[in-house]
């Protein structure tokens, strides 16, 4: 069974995207079986793959959760999955995300129902990887609910840092009512310049607010526009720049990643 894990974050633009295609493309150079799902409804992890009109999509993970909720029956390996040339799969997400939130409201288990397809498809897979939205939604709580470790992308910025608590808060509620099975793989720091004293007191306050009850990863992403333009291309940052400086940190994250499991 595959280990599932989800990228979150409370804060948009701190590289959680980014880090989800890229941890994923790395355990598929190394070998895995990968499945990444987009559980946002800006479809972000759809579009950065090369989906750019990730709303127009007729199958994403909208409909498949649908037929979860309905209880119909499909084939959970093949139905809406979609092969990426560099090895790995994709659940697409998009806009209908939303309209599907509203409508889970009122429904039995609302929490659980992304878990129920997870462990459907993960037998499939050495690796899940679930892409949250950047808000502590519904959405976010059935990641939570389906996923063995959280991984936390942190930018090294104040504002950054404000929403940090109160998400840890909310992993450690889901993990007493509703998965015993979720934990904190660590906070990885994103986006970082380390040549600013600022990006500096940043990664020090973390470490001293932190670092004795969670894991910091040894790893940190630096900035660079090379992951950009790797989304904007639809590609892992190992296609777009593989000798790059982003590319060696992903190498090193996912290392820490199996090393601690």
């Amino acid at each position: 069974m595959g280990e599932v894990y989800a990228i979150a974050s409370q804060k948009g633009g701190v590289g959680k995207t980014t880090t989800a295609i890229s941890l994923g493309a790395e355990l598929t150079r190394r070998g895995n079986k990968v499945l990444l799902v987009d559980v946002d409804a800006q479809g972000s992890l759809t579009a950065s793959l090369g989906y750019t009109e990730p709303d127009s999509m007729s199958t994403t993970l909208a409909t498949v959760l649908e037929k979860v909720v309905n209880e119909m029956r499909f084939e959970p390996k093949k139905f809406g999955i979609l092969h990426h040339a560099e090895g790995f799969d994709l659940m697409p997400g998009n806009i209908e995300l939303a309209g599907l939130e509203v409508s889970l409201v009122n429904a039995w288990s609302r929490e659980m129902v992304l878990a129920k397809y997870v462990g459907q498809v993960k037998r499939y897979y050495d690796y899940v990887i679930l892409d949250c939205m950047p808000s502590l939604s519904l959405m976010t709580l059935n990641a939570f609910s389906a996923a063995d470790r959280v991984i936390i992308p942190v930018q090294a910025a104040y504002l950054s840092l404000k929403g940090l608590e109160q998400l840890i808060k909310t992993i450690g509620k889901v993990k007493r009512n509703l998965n015993t099975r979720l934990g904190i793989a660590g906070i990885l720091i994103t986006m970082l310049d380390e040549r600013t004293r600022y990006a500096r007191e940043i990664v020090e306050l973390l470490q001293n607010t932190y670092g004795d009850n969670l894991r910091v990863f040894d790893t940190r992403i630096p900035y660079s526009i090379r992951a950009a333009e790797a989304t904007a291309e639809g590609v892992s940052i190992f296609t777009h720049d593989p000798k790059g400086k982003v590319a060696a940190a992903y190498r090193e994250l996912a290392g820490e990643v199996v090393s601690y499991e």
